[in-house]
């Protein structure tokens, strides 16, 4: 049981169930504000660079990155393994933190699966680009055809890469659609245009609310978040094996299925608290994306942040113990001192160190630093994704093949894309989907008030 004495209250305000609908869904209903056109400009103009970076390589071949015969993966594997990292948090917050009864997530949930989807979709492009030829991507689905005994190839990573990403995106965004049908009927029917009316009516799927409704919403969200918790892990398990099935230096190691899932959801978390403090700040939410809230992420940052400095340490440990030269090498050599230097500490510096600072309540109550830190932390895993992918193929066993590896401006232009094409669905999703889940922040109103507390004392 949520004890909101000792916790404090989730939603502030002493708000009744009418006035928590018209919060939430006044966004909607009133005009973009100026801010909100200049960012969605910026993002357009992001996306835009990012079409011209895809059609010049899709016009003039991969010739266009810097990818050679020793870097065969650059950028494009760094950013779809980071994009696919952020897209973990909303099925956490709605999964696991459902599983474990704890009702702060109800504030939180709506965005969080909101960033899954349009991450996942960010993540889609990158193996269907790096396979050369888009327009034969579909070789890689595994439906019956008339191409006689050619089937897809069971061992690429691209078909791994397929599978996850399709099963992962139908199930989040299933998830996150039934879950925003009660409050697409709620918009319904307090709209005034004919036209608002007819869309959201659509959308809510002729929701009238009867106990028989709720009774089978219920029962699918938990189908659905079922199938959604198996996939948090395996996704990301699969998408370590497209590196730790190789002889690699630096790959080859049984690490890193628990170690992209923990880092994946350590990345996603930190990209929820950008995201709420935004959605906070700018749409005066503070009454119900409380400073509880975004203590309790806080809280679970630091701890993720310890396993992500224990896994760390524990690759270095068992490189040097396990004696093996080459893995000395790379990580001796080529990571902690060497030409990767820089990103190797950025790494350390920026997942392992710097959101310990948040052990203090100081920090934790400061939202300027959460807002910084949080930003640090994805920055971090970045460099991360850079460590795993460059480092290990800059210098393998060959050194005549030996490598710098710079990306091309196409292919900073393709991840600049990404993040304008994540930015332009966060920006609608602000502009015309409740942000926060109107019916599942009231069945929180009262268990979670101190109303009663105060009265009685």
């Amino acid at each position: 049981m949520y004890k909101a004495e000792v916790r404090g209250p989730l939603i502030l305000g002493n708000k009744s169930y009418s006035q928590i609908t018209s919060d939430i869904i006044a966004p909607i209903d009133n005009k973009a504000p100026l801010w909100w056109k200049i960012a969605m400009g910026v993002s357009l103009t992001a996306a835009a660079w990012g079409v011209v970076a895809l059609y010049m390589t899709v016009r003039y071949g991969l010739g266009t990155w810097a990818v050679n015969n020793s870097v065969a993966w650059g950028w494009e594997i760094i950013n779809f393994v980071w994009w696919i990292g952020i897209g973990h948090a909303g099925t956490a917050f709605s999964i696991f933190l459902l599983i474990l009864r704890q009702k702060w997530r109800t504030s939180i949930n709506r965005a969080a699966e909101a960033m899954t989807v349009f991450a996942v979709i960010c993540a889609a492009i990158f193996p269907a680009i790096h396979m050369g030829r888009v327009w034969l991507a579909f070789y890689i689905f595994p439906y019956p055809n008339t191409r006689g005994p050619l089937w897809v190839n069971f061992n690429s990573p691209l078909f791994w890469d397929f599978i996850a990403i399709s099963a992962y995106l139908l199930i989040s965004a299933s998830f996150w659609y039934f879950g925003m049908v009660p409050d697409f009927a709620s918009i319904r029917d307090k709209a005034t245009s004919k036209v608002k009316k007819a869309i959201y009516g659509l959308l809510a799927f002729g929701w009238t609310g009867s106990t028989k409704e709720w009774l089978r919403y219920e029962g699918l969200s938990y189908i659905l978040g079922g199938i959604a918790a198996v996939l948090v892990v395996s996704v990301h398990s699969i998408v370590s094996t497209d590196f730790a099935s190789s002889v690699i230096p630096g790959w080859h190691t049984t690490l890193f299925p628990p170690y992209f899932v923990v880092g994946a959801i350590f990345s996603g978390f930190a990209m929820v608290m950008t995201l709420m403090i935004t959605i906070r700040k700018f749409y005066n939410l503070q009454q119900y994306v409380t400073d509880s809230h975004l203590n309790a992420i806080a809280r679970i940052l630091v701890f993720i942040s310890l396993i992500m400095g224990t896994a760390y340490a524990t690759e270095v440990f068992i490189a040097w113990y396990g004696g093996n030269e080459y893995e000395m090498f790379t990580f001796f050599h080529n990571r902690i001192t060497g030409t990767y230097t820089f990103m190797f500490w950025a790494m350390i510096t920026c997942n392992a160190i710097i959101p310990q600072l948040m052990w203090s309540k100081k920090i934790r109550s400061n939202i300027t630093v959460l807002f910084i830190i949080s930003l640090i932390i994805n920055v971090g895993m970045w460099y991360e994704r850079y460590n795993i992918v460059v480092t290990s193929l800059a210098k393998d066993y060959l050194p005549s093949s030996w490598t710098v590896y710079h990306p091309t401006w196409v292919e900073v232009g393709i991840y600049i894309g990404t993040l304008g094409i994540f930015l332009t669905g966060v920006l609608f999703f602000f502009r015309y989907i409740p942000m926060i889940a109107i019916s599942e922040v009231k069945s929180v109103l009262k268990p979670t008030s101190v109303t009663k507390y105060t009265k009685n004392h």
